[in-house]
């Protein structure tokens, strides 16, 4: 079975960076569709940004922007979200989810990493 592990979570000041990672292992390859989601303490997971399987096209939520990017490499099955100019609403944990090509729902999640930002 897939399975999706996230590190690269910690603590950092506002205006700072971060560059969580997102190792994929099994039956995944680029074809799928991978994502990262974020959930605040007493919110719902929100979309942060996705590359999508069929084409590589990237797409962000608009509150990151500019600030974050996110990239994959095919050969490791690594997925990145390069965080830049973080702000205290910027804390949550990551998590790092993929859905196979032509699924509508993302059925693979990691147990995602904490991103912590100080003001």
């Amino acid at each position: 079975q897939v399975q999706l592990l996230e590190s690269g979570g910690g603590l950092v000041q506002a205006g700072g960076s971060l560059r969580l990672s997102c190792a994929a292992s099994g039956p995944i390859d680029s074809r799928w569709t991978m994502a990262w989601l974020r959930q605040a303490p007493g919110k719902e997971h929100d979309f942060v940004a996705a590359i999508r399987g069929s084409d590589g096209l990237a797409y962000y939520a608009d509150s990151v922007k500019g600030r974050f990017t996110i990239s994959r490499d095919s050969a490791k099955m690594t997925l990145y979200l390069q965080m830049n100019n973080l702000n205290p609403e910027d804390t949550a944990a990551y998590y790092c989810a993929a859905r196979e090509l032509g699924q509508n729902q993302y059925t693979v999640w990691g147990q995602g990493t904490q991103v912590t930002v100080s003001s």
